[in-house]
């Protein structure tokens, strides 16, 4: 398998998919998907799962984001139909990390998809003055100058949680939080989605810190002859992936249980 860039999609698909993941990656990191989380996403992709990554630029307009995404993972999908998928049905997931989670749920309650169900990993949903402390300062200047600038994502996070427990229709969902994670904030999202749906979400805390779900695979080849320094080199590979190993496998239980890891 190798990623394919259609309509502003990265797509990693195998040959017989049983189910389309959406990728959204967190803030910083997003704009190239197939880089940044490599191994995670090419994990799901060996499962079984066609990956579509969807890049995007982080602006203060997080709803026009999410309608961006939106629009160009709708475009790949109606290609993928009329080629590789010849209109067989699949199940389609949300995978969102950080920003990505805020985005799926803006999605989920904003425009009227089909999802079978959302994996919500690190859910952030800061205010631009505690995501982003640069621009409080850039703000203050600008009103000396009475230069009209608001300092808050759209929707703000008030907003947003008010829209979540309103209008979120996506019932089926994973919630995953790490030990040592700082900026998470998915016990606030776990309230508010089992209040919506009481029976259908499962939160999760892992090992790992907020940064776990990013990273390209880190091969080891071996020779001909295995060697000790062979040994070690696999060795130090487990333990730089053992968190991240953790999410995969979670992740993948949550999606199909009955499925071999």
């Amino acid at each position: 398998m190798d990623w394919q860039e259609l309509s502003g999609n990265w797509v990693l698909m195998p040959p017989r998919p049983i189910a389309i993941v959406h990728f959204l990656g967190g803030a910083f990191v997003a704009t190239a998907p197939q880089v940044t989380y490599r191994r995670f996403l090419e994990r799901l992709a060996l499962q079984g799962y066609g990956v579509i990554a969807t890049p995007f630029i982080n602006t203060f307009d997080h709803q026009a984001i999410a309608q961006t995404v939106l629009r160009n993972f709708d475009r790949v999908m109606e290609h993928l139909y009329e080629t590789t998928l010849r209109k067989r049905y699949l199940p389609i997931y949300g995978v969102g990390h950080s920003l990505g989670c805020k985005l799926h749920l803006l999605i989920g309650s904003s425009f009227p998809v089909e999802r079978a169900g959302n994996v919500l990993i690190s859910f952030n949903n800061y205010a631009a003055r505690d995501a982003v402390p640069l621009v409080e300062q850039v703000s203050s200047m600008l009103k000396q100058f009475s230069t009209p600038f608001t300092a808050e994502f759209t929707p703000s996070p008030m907003e947003t949680n008010r829209m979540i427990a309103q209008n979120y229709r996506v019932r089926r969902n994973l919630l995953v939080k790490f030990t040592n994670d700082t900026i998470d904030q998915t016990t606030v999202l776990t309230e508010l989605l089992r209040t919506r749906f009481p029976d259908m979400v499962v939160a999760q805390t892992l090992s790992g810190t907020h940064l776990t779900p990013l990273g390209p695979d880190m091969s080891w080849q071996t020779g001909s002859i295995f060697t000790p320094f062979d040994a070690i080199g696999q060795w130090m590979r487990q333990e730089v992936y053992r968190e991240l190993h953790e999410l995969e496998r979670s992740v993948l239980r949550w999606l199909n249980p009955l499925a071999p890891l």
